[in-house]
């Protein structure tokens, strides 16, 4: 590409880190989470959500488990205003939830921010300037000194609001831009800041380390995470909280780094919605610490419903393939996929397994709210044996031998090749029952009886182009006095007679089916089925049904 001279490393990566974090293997305790799906992703849609839709949403972030909830930037937006005083005015806050509120450094967006919260029975009022080098240079043609003046006049605006109003918020600062911003002199805005709020263990305040936009490969945002914690005042009485946007891709890995870096708190969006690329996806977020037995403090087991509400009223669409949200994440097409998902299943049945180690599939569909049945083995001309296989024995009881699922799986994925689609469970069953059950195109069975002589005798009745002819012969078995009369009386040669049964379901009334392949002299193998009440109709009629299709063949 042309152009690349014009690019510059914007960020400022910290002098010798002692990178502690990269000695950790994985996240041991999730964060606490802040949603700023209603403020942030809000701002970020083409056409806002109007407050009945606001309203809904806050009430399906409660139900999912937020304590915290980013609602608006009141002193900037009326409706924004309105949904504030509307949560607050109708008791809609549960007392365990505290809301959030945005504000700039301004005396009167400070004051209007307040009034918004009058009543408000927890509140985090949060402050934030930007402190980037480009900012300054650009934006605010200011010094530093001038920068970190107004951070702590907003800071001492809070004080003296609040000692005003008799109210007793929680204080937030971010210093905008932090990405861009030399970490050492984020520190010393930050740090100007709590001298200012002098916080307290049982009244912390929070400070939040934003990539307003992500100018750096994740490492070098977990070193400036770890050089703030390791050095930012009143550590005790702090939460350090991170706001990471998606502009490289790596919100998620910001984040878990972030995390491992000292951080205790993160704003994000359920699925990711925010400016340009977006906020930090939660849902992935928490799930990614849920899939290694880290209880994300979240409850995401109803992935469809959490997904319509999203969608419906953000108008926003949660792609196919997000992780574990996306309606084909845990889709299997390709037939090794799908026969390893099977066998895996199987082997945490026979071994009454409690870990989940299905390969394939990081987390139990189950547990996000997903169904086996229509989310894991899909059926394309892709698919293979195994995934079909277990698709019909999973969803329809139909225990196919092994060496006829070869046989079945070329069929289906011959039909949904043809028709250029995806077959549905009922589909697949409909080609399976079309094909290989109860066949009698060319042979049809009417009646049968046996007679128990030293041997087993059959009496046949079938009807072949239209003429009723009766079959007798005898044999060590029902079904082998069956097969001779075929054999001797219609001069029908095949060999290697196999036969499989079980139950369909269970009861008296129970269906069984049995499973028959015979050989042909030209060395084609031919799979039927039978289906009936009875175990022996069930069986002669797979007999026909491989004879019939064989003379198709």
């Amino acid at each position: 590409m042309k152009n690349t001279q014009k690019y510059v490393r914007q960020f400022f990566p910290v002098k010798n880190p002692e990178m502690k974090w990269a000695k950790k293997t994985y996240i041991e305790k999730a964060p606490s989470w802040c949603s700023v799906d209603l403020r942030d992703g809000n701002q970020s849609l083409i056409i806002p959500m109007s407050l009945e839709e606001k309203l809904e949403f806050f009430k399906l972030l409660v139900k999912v488990g937020f304590k915290e909830i980013e609602v608006g930037f009141p002193a900037a937006s009326e409706t924004e205003y309105t949904f504030l005083r509307t949560l607050i005015d109708e008791n809609l806050i549960p007392d365990d939830v505290t809301v959030q509120v945005l504000t700039q450094s301004r005396e009167h967006i400070i004051r209007k921010t307040f009034e918004a919260l009058k009543d408000c029975k927890n509140a985090i009022v949060h402050l934030y300037n930007s402190t980037s080098l480009a900012q300054r240079e650009q934006v605010f043609r200011k010094s530093k000194e001038e920068i970190v003046k107004i951070a702590t006049d907003g800071a001492e605006l809070f004080e003296k609001i609040a000692a005003e109003t008799g109210t007793n918020y929680r204080y937030e600062y971010s210093p905008e831009s932090f990405t861009g911003t030399e970490p050492e002199f984020a520190l010393e805005v930050c740090n100007a800041v709590l001298d200012v709020w002098k916080p307290t263990p049982d009244k912390k305040a929070i400070i939040n380390i934003p990539v307003t936009v992500e100018l750096s490969s994740p490492h070098v945002y977990a070193n400036q995470v770890e050089f703030m914690c390791d050095n930012l005042k009143y550590r005790d009485a702090i939460e350090v909280s991170l706001h990471p946007h998606n502009d490289r891709g790596c919100a998620v890995a910001d984040s878990e780094l972030g995390i491992l870096a000292g951080a205790d708190r993160i704003e994000g969006t359920l699925f990711g919605n925010g400016e340009r690329t977006g906020n930090v996806d939660i849902v992935t977020l928490a799930l990614n610490m849920y899939a290694q037995g880290v209880e994300p403090g979240l409850d995401l087991s109803n992935m469809p419903e959490i997904t319509e509400l999203y969608e419906r009223v953000t108008r926003m669409q949660v792609y196919d393939r997000q992780p574990y949200s996306g309606k084909l994440v845990f889709a299997a097409f390709s037939g090794s996929h799908q026969d390893a998902i099977a066998k895996g299943m199987r082997w945490r049945e026979e071994k009454s397994c409690g870990a989940w180690t299905v390969p394939y599939l990081p987390i139990d569909p189950h547990d996000v709210g997903r169904e086996y049945e229509t989310d894991v083995i899909r059926i394309n001309s892709q698919s293979g044996k195994g995934g079909i296989g277990y698709l019909l024995e999973h969803n329809f009881g139909y225990v196919l031998p092994v060496k006829m699922r070869e046989d079945v799986g070329y069929t289906v994925k011959s039909v949904s090749d043809h028709a250029h689609a995806e077959l549905a469970p009922e589909e697949v069953l409909r080609v399976f029952m079309d094909t290989y059950v109860n066949i009698n195109d060319h042979i049809r069975l009417i009646d049968y009886h046996f007679v128990r002589t030293p041997e087993i005798k059959v009496t046949l009745s079938v009807e072949i182009e239209g003429r009723i002819r009766e079959l007798e012969a005898t044999g060590n078995g029902r079904l082998d006095a069956v097969s001779n009369a075929i054999k001797s009386q219609l001069k029908i040669k095949y060999s290697d007679l196999t036969y499989e049964e079980h139950a369909l379901t269970s009861g008296s009334s129970s269906q069984a089916i049995t499973y028959v392949s015979i050989t042909f002299p030209n060395g084609k193998k031919v799979w039927g089925a039978g289906i009936n009440d009875d175990i022996i109709a069930s069986s002669v009629n797979a007999l026909f049904s491989a004879v019939n299709r064989g003379i198709n063949k």
